[in-house]
């Protein structure tokens, strides 16, 4: 008798010739993950919902509106409404992809309904920003074997201190780029080490780098932690996935520069390799951060004064995690913390939101010291000198809770209580009201867009006071327009950018100090270095 029929005869049935459908549902699938993370669920959710209301408060009023954020939102409009790059001519200064996600933003923006201003209206773009970042801070601490209440802490961190919250509401690209980049680390710590998990580490990776460049320079993080993390039999290939995905996404840029016929530089348009060397040998340096007088020095210096805790914290853990055998899982996060660093060091020109790609490796360091002195504490089997440093380490991090929290507190309600923005916002109000759509205003990018929504023509009737600069920004289509420069406008809008940028670039810029020259006050807004003035220019005033 053959074993199937001893089988059937004991009333089993025999073994099937071929393996049952173990396929599970979507939703049998999304509810056995839910039930499987719930604890963290129930953590994250409500962290996640406090962070999106504290990033939301405050939003159209603070801080105030800088060019940076009109330009990018200008863009993004121009890719949604005309189908281009720039809402002027591009010229390669930054990879278009962020803006890019900006338009798309545009479309549910447009059904939940705009506010009144186009910059308030990509902050809000970046609270969702904030808050995806934020969970995957989250869920990179517990891949990287972090307890719940350190990536809990990691999160909170993340969110709350005062540094992030003022730079992660603002309309930046490093805010676009820093999801991109987590989700690459996260990825790559994939407890199932697949290829395609690897592959999709690249394309995140890709997608961060051509959201804003500079986030070229942490892809050998997510390289490391990839190879540290990948089974030894299959490192090689998970590598190999990584950077094919990364390089095509890459490459595709100045593909696109190729076949425009503008990736070298020629006469009558723009090109990439001309923008490269702008970025990174002839645009005017900030000066190095050990000079007290340089403007990278003044940089660091406002990230401080907001929160020094966090960085110092992070660059102190940072170090310490290279030599601990019970951080070793961080390392990788500490090598990206060196390599920013050693770039503010290099000299050249540092920008403010440079700090932001170093927000989250900072706070999950210092949340991975507290989790590994907390276990180190805890373990039997270490020994009573590791034990009683441990403790020392853990008491030192309470202290210095409650010393850095009260700060934070102050900061925040404090930030969240001003109104920065009001006087850029009532000087476009009485320029929307008072000038006639048939005059031309020279204004900077925060009002820019705005301003074509109210009427005014976005070709001639209402221009970015950089692209008057000839000598500064090849963009032949507004000279061509506008012969006489800025004898052809009506008004000019001072804001303490535009003046900021007269300082900053003293042999250039000279049609805008031209036209203040030629110009008198009609309205002023705000005091001190925060005024912004409306002036009439007069017609008659000085030609060269």
């Amino acid at each position: 008798m053959s074993v199937d029929e001893r089988l059937v005869e004991l009333g089993l049935d025999p073994e099937p010739t071929q393996a049952p459908d173990v396929r599970i549902g979507l939703s049998a699938r999304a509810r056995s993950w839910a039930w499987f993370h719930r604890r963290s669920i129930a953590i994250v959710t409500p962290l996640l919902v406090l962070g999106a209301v504290v990033q939301h408060s405050n939003l159209s009023r603070w801080p105030a509106p800088f060019d940076d954020e009109g330009t990018y939102v200008a863009q993004g409009w121009a890719v949604q409404v005309h189908h281009r790059l720039a809402h002027y001519t591009y010229w390669y200064d930054h990879p278009p992809l962020g803006w890019i996600q900006l338009a798309l933003w545009n479309w549910p923006q447009a059904v939940l309904g705009r506010s009144t201003h186009a910059i308030t209206d990509g902050r809000n773009a970046m609270v969702i920003a904030s808050v995806v970042s934020a969970a995957l801070v989250y869920v990179l601490a517990r891949r990287l074997g972090l307890g719940r209440p350190a990536a809990a802490g990691a999160l909170v961190i993340f969110t709350l201190c005062p540094l992030a919250l003022a730079q992660h509401r603002m309309v930046l690209l490093d805010n676009i780029a820093v999801p991109w980049l987590l989700a690459a680390l996260v990825l790559a710590v994939s407890p199932r080490r697949s290829l395609w998990a690897a592959g999709a580490a690249g394309v995140c990776a890709g997608v961060a780098v051509l959201s804003k460049e500079t986030f070229l320079l942490l892809t050998p993080v997510v390289a490391w932690q990839l190879w540290r993390h990948a089974d030894r039999k299959t490192r090689s290939f998970c590598l190999t996935a990584f950077g094919v995905a990364l390089g095509m996404l890459v490459v595709a840029y100045p593909l696109y520069a190729l076949l425009k016929g503008e990736l070298i530089p020629g006469a009558g348009h723009v090109s990439l390799v001309d923008a490269v060397r702008f970025q990174l040998f002839d645009r005017s340096s900030s000066g190095s951060v050990l000079d007290h007088a340089s403007g990278s020095r003044a940089t660091v210096e406002t990230w401080l004064a907001l929160d020094p805790w966090l960085l110092f914290g992070g660059l102190a853990v940072g170090g310490y995690a290279f030599f601990s055998k019970s951080m070793r899982s961080l390392r990788p996060l500490a090598l990206a913390l060196v390599i920013l660093v050693l770039a503010m060091l290099r000299g050249g020109y540092l920008p403010g939101p440079f700090v932001i790609g170093a927000l989250p490796f900072a706070a999950l360091l210092v949340a991975g010291l507290g989790d590994a002195m907390a276990r180190t504490f805890s373990s039997r089997s270490a020994s009573p000198q590791l034990r009683f440093g441990a403790g020392l380490t853990t008491v030192a991090l309470l202290l210095s809770l409650v010393v850095v929290g009260p700060n934070w507190l102050h900061h925040d309600r404090q930030l969240l209580g001003t109104n920065d923005a009001q006087p850029t916002w009532d000087a476009e109000g009485w320029v929307a009201q008072h000038v006639p759509r048939t005059e031309r205003i020279i204004v900077d990018d925060t009002m820019w867009l705005d301003l074509v929504r109210q009427g005014f023509d976005e070709h001639t009737g209402v221009v970015w006071f950089f692209k008057l600069d000839s000598t500064n920004n090849l963009d032949p289509s507004v000279a061509q327009q506008l012969p006489n420069g800025w004898h052809e406008f009506n008004f000019i809008v001072s804001t303490p950018y535009l003046r900021r940028s007269l300082v900053e670039m003293p042999g250039g810029l000279q049609p805008v100090r031209d036209a203040l020259k030629s110009s008198r006050v009609v309205a002023t807004f705000g005091a001190g270095d925060n005024t912004v003035e409306v002036r009439a220019i007069d017609p008659q005033g000085p030609r060269p």
